[in-house]
């Protein structure tokens, strides 16, 4: 057997979405995986200004690969701001590693960006992000800004897209079709599928629980109560006559959620559920019907509780500006598209689900889709770019 080339991924911190994929890749017969991260502080914990809460994820991201957490001697570590990430020790560690290749997520932290331009040239740089366009407004600035990431994405060599918005964005920026690697944004499904029921029976207490009927269609909002993901929008739908035969459900907290109580007094159809940990997950998404994520952005590059929710069998609902919709909902099978900010085109679309059998039907539908957006095809499309960069393809 070849010997494995040796892949240098850098990352923030880790996260839920990502270590089940390195840990994959590790068994990979063609890459030998180690990733670098830069936030060192988020060994301890993860301060999530958005949640307004420390988190600590209650599953292990750490195990099954090869990492190392490289000093950060930011003044004001995260993720926040360009400055946030500054690690003199990261490119020493890359290269005494003998990397044979570089993988950075996310260009825009000191350290990332310094290591692109250093190792562009060395190594194959690959880069992996999410950015779409669905936010662009045009303008002066936005003419600037483009002008700006086409000198960034010089310092790559090949891109993995996660969809198509991304394809669209990379492309736009100067990356050619044949430097590009379709690599889908992708969970562990086998995590959130129900394969022997407990997850469905731990769903019906927790409705109970929550004073949700059991025969209600429930529709439900999972993530961050902040202006870019309008809940707000959700809780106008869940208000209005055509919807009433309906229950909502929230999940989360954040910033908005003060106003968003304040909007629901005395609406019997609304009910609202704190920050739910990931082991809670599966059986939160199994407590809904149809899961809806409303985003008006900007910054809605994807939206990972659509995989979630398909995985675990239920409809969807999501906004034109969320970036995966356009890839994992076809409308009217598992579920809608509408218009972002729309109300009245949000309401229409919901008020329609009166029956069960509609709901499982799209959720069955959302489970075949699904399917194909896996880790397993994300490695192929790491795979693929490598054998490229290594003209073995």
């Amino acid at each position: 057997m070849a010997e494995k080339i040796k892949l240098a991924i850098i990352s923030t911190h880790p996260i839920q979405y990502n270590a089940p994929l390195f840990k994959l890749l590790s068994g990979s017969d063609l890459i030998l995986p180690r990733v670098f991260y830069t936030w060192s502080q988020s060994m301890e914990k993860v301060e999530d200004k958005d949640f307004g809460k420390t988190i600590q994820w209650d599953i292990p991201l750490l195990d099954g690969y090869e990492y190392e957490f490289v000093e950060n001697i930011s003044n004001r570590p995260g993720t926040g701001h360009f400055s946030g990430m500054v690690n003199p020790g990261l490119i020493a560690a890359i290269r005494d590693w003998g990397a044979q290749a570089l993988l950075v997520y996310g260009w825009n932290f000191k350290s990332h960006l310094k290591a692109m331009r250093y190792f562009k040239g060395r190594i194959p740089v690959f880069f992996r992000g999410d950015s779409t366009l669905l936010d662009e407004t045009g303008g002066y600035k936005q003419k600037l800004r483009r002008i700006f990431l086409k000198w960034v994405y010089r310092h790559t060599d090949y891109a993995f897209y996660v969809g198509t918005n991304n394809k669209r964005y990379f492309e736009k920026h100067g990356i050619p079709p044949a430097r590009l690697f379709f690599a889908p944004h992708s969970i562990d499904n086998n995590r959130f599928y129900d394969h022997n029921g407990d997850y469905r029976e731990k769903a019906k207490v927790m409705r109970k629980e929550a004073g949700i009927p059991e025969d209600a269609i429930l529709v439900a909002f999972t993530g961050k109560f902040q202006p870019k993901k309008d809940p707000l929008l959700l809780i106008n739908a869940a208000l209005h006559p055509d919807c009433r035969h309906l229950h909502f459900l929230f999940v989360g907290n954040g910033i908005l959620e003060e106003q968003m109580r304040a909007a629901s007094t005395g609406a019997g159809n609304i009910h609202f559920m704190g920050f739910r940990n990931q082991s809670e997950m599966p059986a939160v998404y199994y407590m809904a019907d149809v899961i809806c994520l409303p985003s008006r952005g900007p910054g809605e590059t994807w939206g990972l509780v659509i995989n979630e929710a398909m995985s675990c069998e239920r409809a969807v609902v999501a906004s034109s500006k969320t970036g995966c919709a356009i890839d994992l909902i076809e409308n009217g099978k598992n579920g809608y598209i509408f218009e972002a900010g729309n109300a009245e085109e949000l309401t229409a679309k919901l008020s329609g689900l009166r029956t069960h059998e509609i709901t499982a039907n799209m959720g069955a539908e959302s489970r075949r889709i699904i399917s194909s957006w896996s880790y397993e095809k994300t490695m192929e499309g790491f795979e693929k770019g490598i054998l490229t960069a290594f003209g073995k393809i």
